[in-house]
Parts: structure tokens; C-alpha cells; sequence
């Protein structure tokens, strides 16, 4: 039977089931899912990989690569200073990038759907752009026809996608969709883009992008915006700080913003190091991930935006990032951990989730349970629309002597019942084939679970 086989199982995979000493009140065992749930057959899985410079493409009711979006400038001249692989040697990561007339992304990283799911954005964090991509036909925008096409060359040249600044870490899509904030950590400030002029500067047309750039706390890792598209919040990696910035659309949905207010937020990120954020379902609430501090917190998002709630997840956690799952059966929330922990599923190394039951009221959650993600330093996280199937990406790959060894994973849960999570499937990401050589996907980071032509978490 196959290891990706989501039938019933007639047995339950109970591996490495410890408590967390004073961090977990439990730890929620493997089952098989019986079936996937609410699958469409527009579904996509997109993950960004930092290595490798790729997004791979998920098919849910497979849980297999469809796909790998290729956003390397390798093998487009048949010469050698052009390949990947020249006279069998094969490049590691730091040679790749710095390959002679290389011209690709470099540490592919942030990556986010559009309001109604049909285009992503996704940011090259060394090569200082932002990529849009077609996620019903998984093409990246703006490439053209290779002049060198061949047998032994591929068939586009990759855009040099939009320049933002440097050490773009984050992207995101305003309510409307109108315009993509790029958080360009490497300094203080944001990339405003106006989404129609960016495709078509990226399809050649005389367009100007970037419509401003917004001066803001140092090292923005990442902007999201409340439900009604009126404020936007933006994170720092480098300051214990949070911007509150009012987004005030003309009548035409492009904004002019205006910064209300400055939080400080040192009481629960003392480091100054908050990666992530993201609003919950009803709107109320924006949650942050603090990596270094080792916990979440909830404000809400009304002025004066207080401290709801402040939770730690336990010594060297490190969370990166957070997920709401809802349905008939409960509200939690999902926060991925990147410590790696012994003793997981069949004696594998593996990281953990962390369940927050969020049916209590507000200043009275808490972490419930984890479960192991079957994969190393997990990272990002993302349910399908009726938040019954959740998907987590991972930053390393799995170790020797494993099923999966030399693989990066994603892994796929059924959470029909937030706080019993099923096991479906982990599933290797395999490689990008380029004319020259197989390019490993490697160093998972964003994930995003996309139904074209739905409205979606971004909306």
C-alpha cells in the first residue's frame, strides 16, 4: 500500500507520545485521516524554497508534486557560464547564486495569495525583487520566450521580476487587491506596488510599479491587514515594536497611508524579533509569532489595540507561524515550532505544532496539546478553506536512515477535529529537472493553500 495512500488505515501510528515537561498539557497521537476533506479540484498547494529557488505545487487529492515553478536563470544558454550543472559538478547553494550571469531569484522566501486566489507574490530576500505568478496556470508573470530554446536549453527566460529594496522579507496583498505591501526588512520602510501596473511592467508594457515606499519601524518583517482593509500592521525583526498605519484608500482603492500609532510590545517580545502575524477569522483579533521569546500574543485590532492575550510555548520553541482552524468542531490555533525534538513518529527527529484552544474567551487561552508535524523545523502553515485540512512546510531535510532521507517535506493533516489532528501523508518535494541536472527543492519556508476564483484568507 502506498505511504500516500488517505484511506482508512486499520490501524493508529502512535510513535515517541511524551509529555512536554511545563509546556504541553498533552500530546495528540498520529491517526490515519478515513478521507480527505472539502478538496477542490482547483486546489493548489504552494510552497517557496529558499535553496533552491522554487515554489512547488501540491495537488491535494494526490499529495503529490504536480509541479515545481522555477525561479532559477539556470540552463537559459546552452554555455557554461549559464548552467547548472557544468562538467558534472553539481553547485552548492552559496556557489549557486553566485554563479557567473546568474540572474534568478536568490533565497526565494515570503509568499501570498491575491484576495481571490488566482495570482501569488513571492519575494527573492537576496535578490532584493518580488515575483507575481499565475497560480491557475503555476507559470511565473513576465517571463518571455528563450532566444536559445533548445533540447539542452529551457523554453523562458525568467523575469528579473520588480525591485523593492533590500531584503524583502514578506508580501501582501491590501483587502481589494489593488496593491501588494512588500516588508523590506533589510531596512525601515515598505514597498507599495499597484498590482495592475506591476503585470504590466512584468509583461513589458511602459508601467512604474511601485507606486510609494512608506517609512516604518526598523526591519518590517510583515504587514496584514484587518477585515475591512482600513488599518495595516506591520511587525519588526529588529525592534520590539509594532506600526498601526491607517491605510485611508482614494476612490479609487489605492491607498494613502498614515501612520496612527507605534506600539511596544517589549512586554512580550523582549528580543524584538516578530516574524509573522495574521488576523483571525472574525476579524477581532491580530496574533503575532515571537521567535526569540518563544510565544504568541493577541490584540485586538480596535484602538488602543491592548494585549489580550500573552502565551509562552515552552523553552526554545521558536514559533514562526500561526494558523486559525475553524469548523463545526472547534476553534484552535495552530503555531509551528522550529525546535526539533527526539522521538517522533517512527523514532524520527521531528518538530511540533502547538494547539491553543480557542473556543476560551480572550486572556484565558492557552496551549492544549501538540502533535509532530513529521518534518524538521517546520514552518509554514496553511488550511484549505473550510479549515478541515491543514498543510506545514520544513525548513531541513529529513535525516539518514529515515523513509525520506535527504528530503524536504511537506506534511498533510486532517483537522476535521481541530484538537485531534489526523495524519495523511508526508510528502517529499523532490527536484526541479533543468536540461543540466536535478535541482534539489530544498528549505521550505511560506505555504499557502490556494483555490483559485475563491475568496480567501487575504480577502
Amino acid at each position: 500500500m502506498s505511504e500516500f495512500n488517505t484511506t482508512r488505515r486499520d490501524f493508529i501510528k502512535v510513535a515517541g507520545i511524551t509529555l512536554v515537561a511545563g509546556a504541553y498539557p498533552a500530546l495528540i497521537p498520529d491517526v490515519w485521516a478515513a478521507n480527505v476533506p472539502d478538496i477542490d479540484a482547483r486546489d493548489r498547494v504552494f510552497i517557496a524554497n529558499e535553496d533552491s529557488n522554487t515554489i512547488t505545487v501540491i495537488d491535494p487529492r494526490t499529495n503529490a508534486v504536480e509541479t515545481t515553478i522555477n525561479l532559477t536563470s539556470f540552463d537559459e544558454d546552452p554555455r557554461p557560464p549559464f548552467r547548472f550543472v557544468t562538467g558534472g559538478a553539481m553547485p552548492i547553494h552559496a556557489a549557486m547564486i553566485h554563479k557567473p550571469l546568474y540572474h534568478g531569484c536568490i533565497d526565494a522566501h515570503g509568499v501570498v495569495p491575491s484576495p481571490d486566489g488566482t495570482m501569488l507574490a513571492t519575494s527573492g530576500r537576496g535578490s532584493s525583487n518580488v515575483y507575481l505568478i499565475d497560480a491557475v496556470n503555476k507559470k511565473v508573470i513576465g517571463n518571455v520566450p528563450n532566444p536559445f530554446a533548445s533540447a539542452t536549453t529551457n523554453p523562458e527566460r525568467i523575469s528579473s521580476g520588480i525591485m523593492v529594496g533590500r531584503e524583502p522579507h514578506e508580501p501582501t496583498f491590501t483587502r481589494n487587491g489593488r496593491e501588494l505591501w512588500v516588508a523590506v526588512r533589510g531596512e525601515d520602510r515598505i514597498a507599495v506596488l499597484d498590482v495592475e501596473a506591476a503585470v504590466k511592467q512584468e509583461g513589458g508594457v511602459n508601467a512604474t510599479a511601485i507606486r510609494a515606499f512608506i517609512g516604518t519601524v526598523n526591519g518590517p518583517s510583515q504587514v496584514w491587514f484587518n477585515a475591512a482593509g482600513t488599518l495595516a500592521f506591520v511587525a519588526s525583526q529588529k525592534v520590539p515594536k509594532v506600526d498601526v498605519l491607517s491605510v485611508n484608500p482614494d476612490d479609487h482603492g489605492f491607498s494613502r497611508p498614515k501612520r496612527l500609532t507605534t506600539l511596544d510590545i517589549s512586554g512580550q517580545d523582549k528580543p524584538g524579533f516578530t516574524p509573522f502575524l495574521k488576523t483571525t477569522p472574525d476579524g477581532n483579533e491580530v496574533w503575532f509569532s515571537h521567535k526569540l521569546a518563544d510565544g504568541v500574543s493577541a490584540r485586538s485590532v480596535t484602538e488602543p489595540f491592548s494585549v489580550v492575550d500573552a502565551i509562552m510555548l515552552g523553552s526554545m520553541s521558536r514559533p514562526n507561524h500561526l494558523e486559525f482552524v475553524e469548523n463545526a468542531k472547534g476553534k484552535a490555533v495552530y503555531v509551528s515550532q522550529a525546535r526539533v525534538d527526539d522521538g517522533g513518529p517512527g523514532g524520527a527527529a521531528s518538530s511540533r505544532i502547538a494547539i491553543i484552544d480557542g473556543s476560551t474567551p480572550p486572556g484565558q487561552r492557552r496551549v492544549v496539546g501538540s502533535f509532530f508535524t513529521h518534518g524538521r523545523e517546520a514552518h509554514g502553515l496553511w488550511t484549505n478553506p473550510t479549515g478541515t485540512l491543514l498543510y506545514v512546510s520544513h525548513e531541513q531535510d529529513e535525516l539518514p536512515g529515515t523513509p525520506r532521507a535527504g528530503q524536504t517535506v511537506a506534511s498533510a493533516f486532517d483537522v476535521s477535529d481541530p484538537f485531534t489532528p489526523k495524519f495523511i501523508a508526508q510528502i517529499p518535494l523532490g527536484s526541479l529537472a533543468l536540461p543540466s541536472g536535478e535541482l534539489r527543492n530544498k528549505k521550505s519556508i511560506n505555504l499557502v493553500y490556494v483555490r483559485p476564483g475563491y475568496k480567501g484568507q487575504t480577502a
